[in-house]
């Protein structure tokens, strides 16, 4: 009874951080973490790590390959709050210190499928040349306390931030229940998938 009732749906997502494009460095590694609305719940999965350090090869010299994986299920009883992932990439500055090269985020793909995805990222910038050189001679360069903030957009607009880099990634997606919950999760224009669209273009069916 309760399968043909069901009051949740799930979205499940297998996939990985492919790599990432910095020309100006090398030997980065990254971090993701979801951010999630509050009716929704991971069941199954990690919801953040870390991956390995990585060098660029001569193969391919303008390109960082981690192919790190992700996995994780969630639950949900509406699709408000529709799963972001945040991904912060670090690496060693001149004086050997961990310093961040780069925030970016982007909302988890609406439809089942294949998909994949190139993050632009940034960095913040000190407000002051004076910040500037002191946060370079002390290896202290802006960054924040919690990257999710990347996420969430509350106070953003009064940062300063500089463009640097991409990060690509690949993700496999299933969803379970939602039609029968009345969300229809397939796109309505072929050329143009749900993955492209707001939080919010989820329909109800008709």
């Amino acid at each position: 009874m309760a399968s043909n009732n069901p009051s949740v749906f799930l979205l499940m997502i297998n996939g990985q951080i492919e790599g990432g494009n910095f020309p100006e460095y090398d030997d980065l590694y990254c971090k993701y973490c979801f951010v999630y609305g509050h009716d929704w719940a991971p069941t199954s999965g990690l919801e953040e790590g870390i991956s390995q350090i990585t060098s660029k090869s001569r193969l391919s010299p303008h390109k960082l390959v981690w192919n790190f994986p992700l996995e994780i299920t969630f639950k949900s009883t509406n699709p408000s709050g529709w799963p972001q992932i945040v991904v912060s990439v670090y690496g060693p500055d001149t004086f050997g210190n961990d310093v961040v090269r780069g925030y970016g985020a982007t909302h988890i793909p609406f439809s089942p499928g294949q998909h994949t995805k190139t993050i632009p990222m940034f960095v913040p910038e000190s407000t002051s040349r004076l910040q500037k050189f002191t946060s370079w001679l002390l290896g202290r360069r802006p960054e924040y306390t919690d990257p999710k903030v990347v996420a969430q957009g509350e106070g953003r607009e009064v940062t300063r931030v500089r463009s640097q880099g991409f990060v690509t990634l690949s993700f496999h997606i299933v969803t379970k229940d939602m039609k029968k919950l009345g969300y229809d999760g397939t796109p309505s224009d072929p050329s143009n998938t749900l993955s492209q669209a707001s939080s919010t273009g989820l329909r109800p069916q008709e």
